[in-house]
């Protein structure tokens, strides 16, 4: 037997007694000479009885578990999905002929002590069909005999990745694909980095680290009547505290239980700060105390409110929860991330529909945008203080007899910046009753956080952006200054050539256009100016990582649509033609042009409309009269390419959209040519701090 198997086993059995010893698992033994199932009848039969259920609800019950977890007609993630459900809502059985359904429960959610827990190891499992190679994976955890996370271990010297690609591997049908129909936690760790986990289908570059302070929950578990521990080292390996940490009966439950998403295609887990955020939010709601979470850019703050919310709606007695936000694309992502894990959440049209839904029981879970109760929306969709004001006005004239209904939890996006005072007093006004909680992802300015912590309360969890750096969720920035030089050489000769140019104009005239082609906006716009920009751009797309071989792609921040569409047009005279595209809330329209030939030149309004109307033509290959109103379907589907194709989709020039809210992982550098500060430049840099495989090392 060779040494390198010995460390491994070394490994592998200090981790099996740790289970055994420190939290108490049940050993079933190697099982390296049997054939062994993912739902082990036996063991659930033998739990479920003492559960008081009949023999001929365990056997239906057993027969639907299989039937779902079996079904290889069904996607993996589809049947992963269905035996969830099966798991976290119980088998509705019917247990006779004309008789009322009944849950038969295949796990106490309620009571974790109640269930029984079991690990084995060396767990040979038969391939899926004949064709399929059988595969042993080393630890598989049992709760009532059915598999709910498997843990593959490697020597310190060997990288866990092997460890993670060993279990992606095995969810491939060429091997034992079916085993993890029932999967919840799947991991991998040696001694020297750790602890990483995912589930079903994670890809490596997103398998996850647990990050906790030693404390609670580490106590060694009594082993009377059990074999003695084998030694842990002290201080203890990172693998060792991380298994104690997430294995904890209780505490693995409630991963499963409250924090799983299946997400438009995707299972996800939660990492720690989103665990440690929702465990305290429900401390003050308990005590009926609103708050503020401030979890950083990139943290996962938009599941953070899923599992939040989730919880609130099962847990409080007629909970109802109202999301607002100030921006279209925040409302947008919310309702997108709410449908996509199978919350339907209603979008509200306007301040009338909102109040209506107030007023009603039918919706439990709202979210709305403060501008709908005014319409008065500025260019980069934020609210203009009109809309606070139609948003007050409204509330001052209710139905007769509105009385919100329900417990109202109010979560505001953005908190620093959606509720100024007079805003929170008029929504306190209209919910009196309510607890209003704040998110954030930005840094609160001195001003800024007094008044959020006067309006909402004191700090629920606070994630800050070092500290998450630190812990691997987003990755670090680094900034590099470029300056575009832009001076008058010789300012006689130009007044020269203007009064050349206006002779014959009055004195008014020649005032108009000075102010008009004087202002910096022009300078800042001049042609000259912009390619060398372009130039600079196109240089590092030849020569940065990540933009040379296609795996990363860029953003371009303009200062205005006007110079975003000269930056498309210079662009698309280059290699990045079709390979790049303009973000904004411009809408063009027939209208846009009518008015203005003055026959001095093109106007704004043409360079814009013309611009557009051929980035449509191009895009969907049809004239531009018949696509200039495809604007939206356009964004989606360019913001798709974005993220999926960054090889395609190179580079996007926005103004103020997709600043904020906008995930893309292939994004790794940001150019800003636009004046931009606080929060608004925070939001805007850590568009490129998501990870995205061990090829993205910074943002840029």
């Amino acid at each position: 037997m060779s040494g390198v198997g010995q460390i491994e086993r070394k490994t592998q059995a200090r981790v099996v007694a740790l289970f055994r010893n420190r939290l108490n698992y049940d050993y079933l033994g190697n099982r390296i000479d049997r054939e062994n199932s993912n739902i082990e009848p036996a063991l659930l039969t033998a739990w479920l009885k003492t559960r008081d259920v009949g023999e001929a609800l365990i056997s239906r019950a057993l027969h639907e578990l299989n039937k779902v977890a079996t079904d290889t007609s069904k996607h993996l993630y589809d049947r992963n999905s269905a035996v969830y459900d099966l798991l976290r809502y119980g088998v509705k059985v019917q247990p006779g002929a004309g008789e009322n359904k009944v849950t038969v429960w295949l796990i106490d959610w309620t009571h974790p002590e109640n269930n029984h827990f079991a690990i084995a190891e060396e767990v040979t499992v038969k391939g899926a069909d004949a064709k399929a190679s059988a595969k042993r994976p080393d630890v598989v955890i049992y709760v009532n005999g059915i598999a709910l996370g498997v843990l593959e271990l490697k020597r310190s010297t060997v990288s866990v990745a092997e460890g993670i690609r060993q279990n992606l591997d095995n969810q491939k049908k060429e091997f034992i694909q079916p085993f993890f129909s029932t999967m919840q936690w799947i991991m991998a760790g040696n001694d020297t980095e750790g602890l990483r986990y995912g589930t079903i289908e994670t890809p490596e570059k997103y398998y996850l680290k647990w990050v906790e302070d030693v404390g609670a929950g580490l106590k060694p578990a009594p082993t009377v009547g059990r074999e003695p521990a084998l030694a842990i080292p002290k201080p203890a390996p990172a693998l060792d505290t991380q298994l104690l940490q997430v294995c904890e009966k209780a505490r693995f439950l409630e991963l499963i239980h409250d924090f799983v998403v299946f997400d438009a295609g995707i299972k996800k887990l939660c990492r720690q700060n989103q665990y440690f955020g929702v465990r305290a939010a429900q401390d003050f709601i308990r005590r009926r105390e609103g708050g503020i979470i401030w979890h950083t850019q990139g943290s996962g703050k938009s599941l953070t409110m899923v599992w939040l919310a989730k919880w609130i709606r099962e847990n409080r007695p007629e909970a109802r929860v109202l999301i607002i936000t100030d921006r279209t694309e925040l409302d947008e992502q919310i309702e997108k991330v709410f449908k996509g894990v199978n919350e339907q959440i209603y979008r509200t049209t306007s301040g009338a529909d909102l109040i209506d839904k107030l007023n009603g029981t039918g919706e439990s879970l709202l979210c709305s945008l403060v501008h709908k109760f005014g319409g008065d929306v500025g260019a980069d969709f934020k609210p203009a203080p009109t809309s606070t004001r139609a948003f007050i006005e409204s509330i001052q004239h209710l139905p007769p007899g509105f009385k919100a209904k329900g417990d109202i939890h109010v979560f505001v996006d953005e908190c620093h910046r959606t509720q100024s005072g007079d805003l929170h007093q008029a929504m306190k006004a209209l919910l009196p009753n309510a607890l209003f909680y704040g998110f954030t992802g930005t840094p609160l300015l001195k001003a800024d956080k007094a008044k959020s912590i006067e309006i909402f309360g004191r700090y629920i969890h606070t994630y800050k952006f070092d500290q998450a750096v630190r812990e691997g969720v987003v990755l670090d920035l680094r900034y590099e200054a470029r300056d575009i030089d832009q001076k008058l050489t010789n300012k006689d000769k130009i007044d020269q050539w203007f009064e050349a140019k206006t002779r014959g104009l009055n004195d008014l005239a020649k005032a108009q256009l000075k102010q008009k082609w004087g202002t910096m906006q022009r300078v800042l716009s001049c042609q000259d100016r912009l390619e060398k920009i372009v130039a600079d751009i196109l240089l590092d797309m030849s020569t940065k990582p990540r933009l040379m071989d296609g795996h990363g792609n860029a953003m371009l921040v303009a200062g205005s649509i006007y110079e975003a569409c000269k930056f498309y047009e210079l662009f698309a005279r280059t290699e990045l033609k079709g390979r790049n595209a303009i973000v904004t809330s411009y809408a063009p329209a027939l209208a846009d042009t009518k008015g203005e030939t003055t026959g001095d030149g093109e106007t704004d309004n043409l360079l814009k409309y013309g611009v557009y109307a051929q980035m449509l033509a191009d895009w969907f290959g049809e004239p531009a009269e018949k696509v200039i109103s495809k604007v939206e379907r356009f964004e989606q589907e360019v913001k798709k390419k974005f993220v999926d194709e960054p090889g395609q989709m190179k580079l996007l020039i926005v103004v103020d959209k997709l600043l904020t809210g906008f995930d893309a992982p292939s994004a790794t550098y940001l150019y800003i040519d636009k004046q931009m500060r606080d929060h608004g430049l925070f939001q805007a840099i850590c568009r490129v701090n998501r990870l995205d495989g061990e090829s993205k090392d910074y943002g840029y």
